[in-house]
């Protein structure tokens, strides 16, 4: 890749330093409230700390290390980022329920006002999967359709906040799908399945479009091979994501329906 103006390596140091903290932070907290759990004698689930560790691991490969030293340089390693932050990264750590944990390992009155702010109007709005799409897919037209992508490698701090966007965008539009931890808000599963069809549409458009238009600074060479690990890569992590969504759906309907049939047989009983 080739963009006018690139900021000096301390600044791009700093710039992965930032990027860097939070997941780390994340890990730790996450890893401390397991054994706070542990020690109120509310064991929590081995597979859940470890597919946030996974989580974290994968984001931390997005923003530091090899990958993200090579994708200010090369479109494909780039894209790989993208996978590992706006997608894989907020899968696995969505999996990983961080919200149960955290209200199950604070005392009550601050576990409480947790609730309360998952309930206030910001986090409904954020988590409905229109918005959540929005916020996700609709940055990523942004950004690898306009100069916004040459910009974000020429500043470091574009390139922080881009990034930073692209993980919690990635993890909105994630648990906007599935529901993991408790939702006040929760939309009826037709509704997220046709907004999720939509969204992955986007997905795989947007890497087509890129495959034929290169962003700006972009080799057509990289583009396509940068697109073709956007469109197969993101199809791999989407089928997992539609088949927890699938499952999710069965069980409800399968639930109801049980409900249904109960109800049924106590009313021919009291007739």
């Amino acid at each position: 890749m080739n963009h006018p103006g690139m900021a000096n390596e301390l600044e791009w140091f700093f710039a992965q330093l930032l990027l860097t903290l939070p997941f780390v932070g994340a890990f730790v907290l996450y890893v401390v409230a397991v054994l706070l759990s542990y020690r109120t004698r509310k064991p929590w689930p081995l597979y859940r700390t470890l597919i946030w560790i996974a989580g974290c691991f994968a984001a931390y490969l997005a923003v530091a290390g090899p990958i993200a030293e090579k994708a200010h340089t090369d479109f494909a390693f780039h894209m790989v980022g993208h996978l590992l932050l706006g997608m894989l990264a907020p899968l696995l750590m969505a999996l990983a329920a961080p919200v149960t944990l955290l209200v199950r390992t604070l005392p009550v009155p601050m576990a409480k006002g947790v609730s309360q702010l998952l309930r206030s109007k910001i986090p409904q709005v954020t988590a409905d999967p229109i918005v959540a799409s929005l916020l996700n897919i609709g940055a990523l037209w942004l950004l690898y359709t306009t100069s916004l992508f040459a910009f974000m490698h020429a500043h470091p701090f574009l390139y922080f906040l881009i990034h930073i966007h692209v993980f919690l965008a990635g993890y909105m539009f994630t648990i906007s799908m599935i529901y993991i931890d408790p939702v006040s808000h929760r939309k009826p599963f037709l509704y997220r399945a046709i907004v999720l069809v939509i969204a992955l549409a986007g997905h795989g458009i947007l890497s087509k479009w890129i495959y034929a238009n290169p962003p700006v600074g972009v080799a057509p060479e990289q583009a396509q091979t940068g697109a073709m690990l956007m469109y197969y890569g993101g199809d791999a992590i989407d089928l997992l994501l539609l088949f927890i969504f699938c499952f999710q759906w069965y069980k409800a309907t399968r639930r109801s329906a049980r409900a249904s049939l109960l109800l049924q047989e106590n009313s021919r009983a009291n007739i």
